[in-house]
């Protein structure tokens, strides 16, 4: 029973030593040499300071912004630490109460706009951290955002394809528009 017991102690011993050590070391080290940015987090810096990640939304509320889809995570949008869902189906009362609520403000924003509103600006992402919206949400967006800074709409919309980005390999996924990188833009050109 003794030796069964040291081999089992053993064989635990080495398999967290290579699965819960050597393993990811290794990960960790292939990832910062082949993917430097991506495995530091896609971090965005201006003038030396971190402003943001390529791959985590923000909240932008001011009219001069681009506004991001809605985050579901607590106890703050955007919470890296609390990546998720809200779990509500179309059918759930709080669900839909809330997605009229997000409509209601996207009209009270800019009332002159009467064109239908894109899902992904009433709608959380799976993750609830998702830093991009449709080419069409950010376009929904153009004539407010235009306004606020005093500038035509074309001088915008042609910031907006500057920012908008393809399928990924030319086949995956939806083109999308990175509204932490499009709102830096907006800055910039100010």
């Amino acid at each position: 029973m003794v030796t069964m017991l040291r081999r089992c102690l053993g064989v635990f011993v080495v398999l967290t030593l290579l699965t819960g050590v050597a393993y990811p070391l290794l990960v960790t080290g292939v990832a910062r040499l082949a993917f430097r940015a991506q495995a530091e987090g896609s971090v965005i810096e201006r003038d030396g300071r971190a402003v943001g990640s390529r791959l985590l939304g923000q909240a932008f509320s001011r009219p001069e912004y681009f506004w991001s889809r809605p985050s579901a995570t607590t106890p703050q949008p955007y919470n890296g630490a609390s990546s998720s869902a809200s779990n509500s189906g179309p059918t759930n009362p709080a669900f839909a109460a809330a997605v009229a609520a997000r409509v209601e403000a996207l009209r009270a924003a800019d009332p002159g706009n009467t064109a239908p509103v894109p899902v992904d600006l009433v709608t959380a992402s799976g993750s609830g951290l998702d830093p991009h919206i449709s080419p069409a949400a950010a376009d929904y967006q153009v004539a407010r955002v235009a306004r606020a800074h005093g500038w035509p709409p074309e001088r915008l919309r042609a910031l907006l394809a500057a920012h908008t980005e393809g399928r990924t390999l030319g086949l995956l996924g939806e083109p999308r528009v990175n509204v932490v990188e499009l709102n830096l833009a907006l800055d910039a050109a100010n």
